[in-house]
């Protein structure tokens, strides 16, 4: 199963906690505080991985989740960090903030590799706090959790050449003629459900030719399988448009031309632009050339007569298609402002008043600041006391019309107001 589309969840991994604990050994009865570090989180990192092709084992698996860092231990014993989390996708996967649509990262180069999502710092042991005043503090720092967040992984197929046209046009035919690519291949619509790559060697030289399966008017609005096709085209340097010039289905080949190229400029504006060529498919079945005439005369494109079937005109199809290639510019990697998961600023707060009078303090310096508090321990409670101070806190809820006895909350934590 070709899949070129999947939604997940990735989750990087917490900071492990660190320790409270102090030193005992015989005769030493007043050993200082040696609690160590919690250790790293995993960071979340996607890198291209050359044997997959499709998105498929992303339909059977969802949630991505990097190990927490390891919880730091008495004699200074700091926890481990934990491994780094690699996903693995094909090459040409775009990744996407499921939220906003904005692109993280663009899997564009062979060996590209991306962190999404970085792992939570470890929390610091109690033998950080010791200072001339605290030399035995009770208390330390939890690691920093981390969120899990949704990402869209999208696949659009790197080839230099795609190959378009109807359903049933002689594309997949005209694929397994020029390369060794075996595609599947019958007498009916839709045969071809995924894109198919081969490649096309030229002298000392190749390119790689994507089967865009057949598309029908409508696509560019979803109709059919569409837009799921239409990716597939983003990614190409020229379109070579295979005409049923026969019309053996009983449609006029200038509308075909006509009707796919609107689709992909209604898709994508930018698709018009491509330099194409056209391949008049199935002269073997033409009892004149009068077809072939009015299609030249019609659409004034460059064309190139052939037979997928009995190989006629290939041979000059790929000499042409080679030599067109030489005069344009390479591939390039999607244009974009990467998106980046921002962490919440550890400076920020903000107060807000309760229908009960108390004051809730919110924001990302709560959060840095709450990790090092311990309910049980006076000594937590100082600290973190003095950094509300330290940082304006205090300040602000006095001119937030905070008094004595007024009830404060800080996430879980709640305590009395005293000036």
């Amino acid at each position: 199963m070709f899949v070129d589309k999947a939604k997940i969840y990735v989750k990087a991994g917490n900071g492990g906690n660190g320790c409270t604990s102090f030193y005992t050994e015989k005769y030493v009865p007043d050993g200082g505080p040696d609690g160590g570090d919690g250790g790293k989180g995993g960071d979340v990192i996607f890198y291209v991985d050359p044997r997959l092709s499709s998105l498929t084992d992303f339909k059977y698996e969802q949630h991505f989740r990097a190990d927490n860092g390891e919880n730091g231990s008495s004699r200074f014993c700091h926890g481990k960090n934990a491994k780094d989390l690699r996903v693995g996708v094909p090459r040409g996967t775009v990744i996407r903030d499921a939220e906003t649509g904005a692109v993280i990262a663009d899997m564009f180069d062979e060996n590209a590799e991306t962190i999404v999502l970085k792992g939570g710092f470890g929390g610091k042991g109690n033998a950080r706090f010791k200072s001339s005043r605290r030399k035995a503090p009770r208390f330390s720092q939890t690691g920093k959790k981390t969120e899990e967040h949704a990402v869209t992984l999208e696949l659009k197929t790197i080839a230099d050449v795609g190959l378009v046209g109807y359903p049933n046009v002689g594309k997949s035919t005209l694929l397994s003629v020029i390369s060794s690519a075996r595609p599947k291949i019958a007498n009916y619509h839709f045969t071809t459900l995924s894109p198919n790559l081969g490649v096309v060697k030229v002298y000392d030289d190749s390119f790689v030719v994507a089967d865009i399966p057949g598309l029908i008017d409508g696509a560019s609005e979803g109709v059919g399988l569409g837009t799921e096709f239409l990716r597939h085209v983003d990614r190409t340097r020229l379109i070579v448009h295979v005409i049923d010039v026969a019309g053996t289905e009983g449609r006029d080949p200038v509308e075909d031309y006509k009707n796919i190229n609107a689709e992909l400029k209604n898709y994508n504006p930018e698709l018009a632009e491509v330099p194409q060529i056209v391949a008049l498919n199935k002269v073997d079945v033409l009892a004149d050339n009068e077809a072939i005439k009015r299609f030249k005369k019609k659409t004034k494109a460059e064309c190139y007569e052939i037979s997928a079937a009995t190989h006629r005109g290939t041979d000059e199809l790929v000499k042409a298609v080679y030599e067109k290639l030489k005069t344009l510019p390479p591939l390039e990697k999607l244009d974009y402002e990467p998106f980046e998961y921002a962490e919440k600023s550890t400076s920020d707060f903000e107060i807000s008043r309760d229908d009960d009078g108390g004051f809730d303090i919110s924001g990302g310096l709560m959060e840095e600041l709450a990790r090092n508090v311990v309910l049980d321990s006076y000594d937590s409670f100082t600290y973190f006391q003095k950094q509300l101070k330290e940082h304006g806190v205090i300040k602000a809820l006095k001119k937030a019309g905070a008094r004595d006895g007024d009830t404060v909350r800080v996430l879980d934590i709640e305590f009395e107001f005293v000036e």
